[in-house]
């Protein structure tokens, strides 16, 4: 009977393994920089995001049970407060500059990015609208155009902060969440010569996304300067080697990895767990990813479809996009690790994003097992 199933155990069982073992490796990770940096307090990042995490899985168990249809009758509203706040984060006073970017509001003691926002609230609001207009996406000008001008008006809001990596990350999403919805593929070929044309001249105006490409291209053209993170991060993962060097025995997140809680938070997992440590967390993703992706096919609305892909592709890409960047294998961006990286509010995100794609898996009609 619909809505009477359980949600998907894989799912679920899946992210709680990553979540604890990401609690695990980010305080291995981040106990010499909270030591030296926050006042000798070696459980500063691993308490906060302990925190965050309780409230994460609550509100990832309270939104399972909330019917999806009924997120998707609010995502214009959620869409527009997220374009919203994106304008307001550039704004003094509201918005806070950190490391040159204009990505936080601060609300008391706890910092708050409106691009996570925007990432969930662009899935649900693509996937309602879309599973209404779904014929239209065959004619260019009356279907996808007026996709692409939100893509192009939340792209050049979070380009401003500047943000390039959550920019790419929720333009892959959005394109994938339009693909699958029936978009041509030829107006996709046809909007690949200017797309890359755009990411071109993004990357030769912005200063510190040019610093980033020269350092992938060389990597050992200034190795005391922008290329020293991808350098120790290369270290570490090579020292790692099969077998790893053991739990919290890691070498180069002791202030030689800048950050190694945060976005590099992968190079510390190689180093002490290895090659065997890597595949396992990966599996789980892998799991995440395909029980996702079982979740969207057997949906019975195309709402409902549309959300299940646009999710599991968030954490997919993210995924994707974070190893390769730690393993040099792409230009770095500033994506992190989900389940893993340093970061409340975004994880809190996530995992009530979770709790939606399991309430989908609810009402989806296919084998649990």
């Amino acid at each position: 009977m619909k809505g009477k199933r359980p949600f998907d155990f894989w799912i679920f069982i899946s992210v709680l393994m990553l979540l604890s073992i990401g609690l695990i490796m980010l305080f291995s990770a981040s106990y010499p920089s909270a030591y030296n940096y926050h006042k000798g307090n070696a459980y500063y990042f691993v308490e906060r995001q302990i925190i965050f995490a309780i409230v994460g899985v609550i509100g990832m168990l309270i939104i399972s049970r909330i019917d999806y249809h009924k997120l998707g009758k609010i995502s214009p509203i959620l869409f527009v407060a997220s374009l919203v706040l994106l304008v307001l984060v550039r704004i003094p006073g509201i918005g806070t500059k950190l490391n040159g970017a204009y990505r936080w509001i601060f609300i008391g003691p706890i910092s708050f990015q409106p691009s996570e926002l925007l990432k969930i609230s662009m899935i649900l609001f693509f996937s309602y609208s879309l599973s209404k207009r779904r014929d239209d996406l065959k004619y260019f000008f009356k279907g996808l155009l007026p996709y692409l001008i939100l893509i192009g008006i939340f792209s050049g809001l979070l380009l401003i902060e500047p943000h390039l990596s959550c920019t790419v990350l929720v333009v892959i999403v959005a394109t994938i969440i339009l693909f699958c919805a029936g978009a041509k593929i030829k107006h996709f070929v046809l909007l690949g010569i200017p797309a890359i044309g755009a990411f071109i001249v993004a990357i030769t105006t912005m200063p510190h996304a040019r610093k980033r490409l020269t350092t992938f291209l060389d990597p050992m053209q200034d190795k005391q300067g922008d290329s020293w993170q991808i350098i120790q991060s290369l270290y570490a993962i090579g020292s790692g080697r099969l077998f790893g060097k053991g739990l919290g025995k890691g070498m180069q997140k002791h202030l030689y990895l800048p950050e190694p809680y945060n976005d590099f938070i992968f190079a510390v997992i190689a180093e002490e767990l290895g090659f065997i440590g890597v595949l396992a967390i990966l599996m789980l993703f892998f799991v995440f990813i395909w029980r996702g992706i079982k979740v969207a096919i057997n949906t019975q609305d195309v709402f409902g479809s549309l959300v299940a892909i646009g999710l599991t592709s968030l954490i997919g890409m993210q995924v994707i996009i974070n190893v390769a960047v730690v393993t040099s294998s792409i230009p770095a961006t500033g994506i992190a690790l989900p389940f893993f990286s340093s970061g409340g509010t975004s994880l809190t995100f996530m995992l009530c994003s979770i709790g939606i794609l399991l309430n989908i898996s609810k009402q989806a009609n296919y084998d649990r097992i």
